[in-house]
Order: structure tokens, then C-alpha cells, then sequence
């Protein structure tokens, strides 16, 4: 393992659905890197999600990962109800399907790669990176949010 790395992640949704944006700042050595990106429809855990694998994927190599979060389904998920997910073939304890198997997939393989500690921060809190990445995430939907009309020309 090379170094330890912190990362904060944020993600955001104007309607749940909604057009939804996610964000992450990676910290290594004093040096810091933002990721963004968003979807034109999209729920809020969704983007939570995406935040913490995409910023996870861009680690070029194997690390020791601190990653803080404001989402209590994202911490709770990885930290605790992935492993019964698993053992059930990806079913809740009622049997049912897990939500979002595809992102849980894709968190679990990236994490797999880093030895990663999860992190609840409260959100809108006294946090000034959690602040950051919550500002980032709602920058990054604001392109799909739908554009009002412009009013009519006067005849």
C-alpha cells in the first residue's frame, strides 16, 4: 500500500428522482483533486453511491483510504449490511431484492482494492470538506435540471 489518502463524498438530487450530482475531494501529501459528474434522473442514494466508487477509482494504486461521508446508508450499507447481502445472493433479510445492487456491486469491488475505513460526518454541519463536496455535488446537477422557458415574444 502506497500512503493514506482521505476523501470526503457527497452526493445530491433536486427530487428523489430527480437530476442528481455527486462529488468527491481526494486528499494525499497536502494535494487535492475534486471529481464530479451528475444524471438527469436519478435518486439521491444513487448519487451518494457513485460519489464514493468514482472517487475510489481513481486511486492509481492500492492505499490505505479514510472516506468520510454524510450518507448513513452508504457507511451503514458498506460497513454492514453488504456482507448479509452477499451471503443472501444480494437479498435483503425480507428477500428482497437489494436497491441499487449494481452501485453496491461496484462499491464493493472498489473498495476491495484499498483498505478503506468508512466515516459518518453529519451533514450541513461544522465541516468545512463536507461543506465543499455537498457545493461541488449540487453544481454538478445543476446542467440537468430542466431550464425554464423563456417568456413568449410580445406580438
Amino acid at each position: 500500500m502506497s500512503g493514506r489518502v482521505t476523501i470526503y463524498t457527497d452526493g445530491a438530487c433536486s427530487g428523489n428522482p430527480g437530476p442528481g450530482g455527486w462529488a468527491a475531494v481526494l486528499i494525499f501529501n497536502g494535494r487535492e483533486k475534486e471529481l464530479s459528474g451528475g444524471e438527469p434522473l436519478t435518486t439521491n442514494n444513487r448519487m451518494e453511491l457513485t460519489a464514493a466508487i468514482k472517487a475510489l477509482e481513481a486511486l492509481t494504486r492500492s492505499c490505505a483510504v479514510d472516506l468520510y461521508t454524510d450518507s448513513q446508508y452508504l457507511r451503514d450499507g458498506v460497513t454492514s449490511w453488504i456482507k448479509g447481502w452477499k451471503a443472501r445472493g444480494w437479498k435483503t433479510a425480507e428477500r428482497k431484492p437489494v436497491k441499487n445492487e449494481d452501485l453496491w456491486r461496484a462499491l464493493d469491488e472498489a473498495r476491495n482494492r484499498h483498505e478503506v475505513a468508512f466515516h459518518w460526518v453529519r451533514g450541513h454541519a461544522e465541516d468545512p470538506l463536507n461543506h465543499r463536496v455537498d457545493a461541488l455535488a449540487v453544481a454538478a446537477m445543476a446542467p440537468f435540471r430542466k431550464k425554464p422557458k423563456p417568456p413568449g415574444k410580445p406580438v
